[in-house]
């Protein structure tokens, strides 16, 4: 993946006696759309703010580009923040909300941002000669003529931005006079004027209604690629994470229980907290008898992928779409359906297996009370060590399977996880 933009060694953070971010170490890369993701108090928020110089570390080394930034202001940094409030203001248009940035830093830093003082002034003389002025009389660059071209150049930066962001035509609309997911697009217009190489959200879609936030999820990761920005995103909310996400960062009390791309973090959870916290899950205590066999609900089963010790405890995990309702003369394990609700794009079942309820989704009519047969593919079950430690595994030939892509033809995102295996290094 080449060279980390940002490099987190050892992070520590503590408010008073209270230990916020534990010893985190994580690699984020050029171009990449990371997602820091946890429930509140687990410390993605604090590690953002690190990130970005709200907060400094009590330990630890935050690293850009090759350089320690710990006591870097946030003002200094290669970085720009898009909160969770958007932090507009409401006095000014949209245009002046996203010009901000750059007016108010002065006039040495516009003609820094602009290429220097020579680039800027051969601007001037080009714009003069544009405008009918003698070529003679135009290489005498006046303060005056600077100010213009500066002027110009950040109306042109602010109405490229608005663009990107899809809001052409704006410029003169007050902040109380547009929608909170335009207001979310202007905050965003802000930051990027300025040309950063990381951007940080706060959780940005937190404010906006369901559709919306749904839409914007689809946009960001768009305007992401074209930008060509390495974007931190924090959020709560695993469907914005599995939707725009390259790599997810599940934490957990200031520490970091897993990372991953979506499709690895679905499939193989390292232990109970990511596999609880990422979709829905079945998990179910089981022994690894042997090589590609694994017991558990009180019948043997074929597993693939895996490298266990013999008669060793794992934890099985089964997601809800992954049992397939088969007649019973099939079935490797049955129950009672304790109840059956209809999803839109599946049913959602409860089954009683052994005095044990169960999540499993079908696309069959199944009523409650009806006694349903249940199996599983191989490659469909995922084996975690009971302690959460890492797991090995083992490379395995994929394959295709009719249901798995009957469902992915649902518009869900956490149904759209094809079963895939790792190789650890």
């Amino acid at each position: 993946m080449g060279k980390p933009i940002i490099e987190l060694h050892n992070i520590v953070k503590y408010y008073g006696d209270n230990c916020v971010v534990d010893g985190i170490n994580l690699d984020i890369y050029e171009n990449e759309f990371v997602t820091l993701l946890g429930p509140s108090g687990c410390g993605k928020t604090t590690t953002l703010r690190m990130i970005g110089g709200f907060e400094y570390p009590t330990s630890g080394e935050i690293i850009v580009n090759g350089k320690i930034i710990n006591d870097l202001p946030a003002y200094a940094r290669p970085i720009n923040t898009v909160f969770q409030r958007y932090a507009l203001f409401p006095h000014l248009n949209v245009f002046d909300n996203v010009a901000f940035g750059l007016v108010n830093r002065g006039r040495k830093f516009l003609i820094d941002f602009y290429g220097g003082i020579e680039k800027v002034k051969a601007d001037c003389v080009e714009n003069k000669i544009r405008m009918g002025v003698d070529e003679e009389k135009a290489t005498k660059v006046t303060y005056f003529d600077i100010r213009r071209t500066l002027k110009a150049k950040v109306k042109e930066s602010v109405l490229e931005a608005l663009k990107m962001v899809n809001l052409e035509g704006f410029e003169q609309r007050k902040i109380d006079k547009i929608s909170g997911g335009q207001m979310q697009r202007v905050a965003i217009a802000r930051a990027i004027v300025l040309k950063p190489k990381i951007l940080l959200l706060d959780e940005p879609l937190s404010a906006l209604d369901l559709k919306l936030r749904q839409n914007m999820q689809y946009e960001l990761k768009e305007m992401q690629r074209n930008l060509g920005i390495t974007f931190i995103f924090v959020t709560h909310d695993q469907e914005e994470a599995m939707v725009m996400s390259d790599r997810i960062v599940v934490m957990k009390d200031g520490i970091i229980q897993q990372l991953g791309s979506p499709r690895d973090i679905y499939n193989e959870p390292v232990n109970r907290y990511v596999a609880n916290f990422i979709g829905e899950s079945n998990i179910i205590s089981g022994i690894y008898l042997r090589q590609n066999v694994v017991k558990f609900l009180g019948t043997e089963w074929d597993v693939l992928g895996y490298e266990f010790d013999e008669g060793e405890d794992v934890d099985v995990v089964i997601r809800p779409e992954d049992w397939d309702v088969v007649p019973l003369d099939q079935a490797k394990v049955s129950g009672r359906v304790i109840s059956s609700i209809f999803k839109g794009v599946h049913f959602e079942l409860i089954v009683d297996i052994e005095g044990v309820e169960y999540v499993v989704h079908t696309y069959e009519d199944v009523k409650t009370d009806d006694i349903v047969g249940l199996k599983i593919d191989p490659y469909e079950i995922c084996l975690m060590k009971i302690d959460g430690s890492p797991k090995k595994l083992v490379e395995v030939e994929q394959k295709e399977d009719k249901s798995k892509a009957k469902k992915n033809d649902a518009n869900s995102p956490l149904e759209n996880t094809a079963r895939g295996f790792i190789v650890e290094e």
